[in-house]
């Protein structure tokens, strides 16, 4: 009984001694989160005829303009 208590507490110390030495080793790093700007993203020329659907639809385009509904409130009159 003893024997499994002592041997939870060391094993407890030593993940908080691991945790403590990986979590300094991470802050010391200065890297910048990524932003928009750092990608890539395929985007329409200005001016060129856009597909609009309305639904589920296949397209062999592969560009997407926009997608999904962003609102978190409902619209009230």
């Amino acid at each position: 009984m003893w024997f499994q208590l002592a041997y939870y507490v060391a094993v407890l110390v030593a993940s908080y001694f691991i945790s403590a030495a990986i979590a300094r080793s991470n802050q010391t790093s200065n890297a910048k989160p990524e932003t928009a700007d750092n990608w890539e993203f395929p985007q329409a020329q200005e001016g060129t005829a856009q597909c609009i659907f309305f639904g589920d639809c296949w397209t062999q385009d592969w560009f997407v303009l926009a997608y999904g509904n962003y609102r978190y409130a409902s619209i009230k009159k």
